[in-house]
């Protein structure tokens, strides 16, 4: 095991963040049965609903008609993958733990995947 990330461990992490964030959107959207917004005044809907709070009156997060979470909207897509990429890479700084086992998922995860190249490459008989 590797004893400290190197900088393109941060990079690639800082992708896998981003696309845990773009996923977490999508959940957001999708899975929300509840509105998030349930009246037009954003101090009255911080204790009344649970899926708004304050990191979504900070950053303007966009709401339907309806008050659900929109899916449509690129600045949600933007919050949402952004807070992912900047809290992920905060917790790989500031915690050495938590950026070797990033670093260890990174590599063991791109040696799996040259491994069923190779695999895939042997079975079709290219190699």
């Amino acid at each position: 095991m590797q004893g400290e990330a190197a900088t393109w461990h941060y990079f690639v992490a800082a992708g896998l963040f981003a696309l845990l964030g773009a996923i977490g959107h999508l959940c957001r959207a999708v899975f929300n049965v509840l509105p998030d917004r349930v009246t037009d005044r954003p101090l009255m809907d911080l204790p009344l609903s649970s899926g708004y709070n304050l990191p979504d009156l900070l950053f303007g997060t966009e709401y339907d008609d309806s008050g659900y979470y929109r899916l449509d909207s690129l600045k949600n897509f933007r919050i949402s993958c952004m807070l992912s990429v900047v809290g992920g890479l905060l917790a790989m700084l500031f915690s050495p733990g938590v950026s070797i086992a990033m670093a260890w998922l990174i590599e063991r995860g791109l040696s799996w995947v040259w491994n069923l190249l190779l695999f895939r490459l042997h079975t079709i008989g290219l190699l």
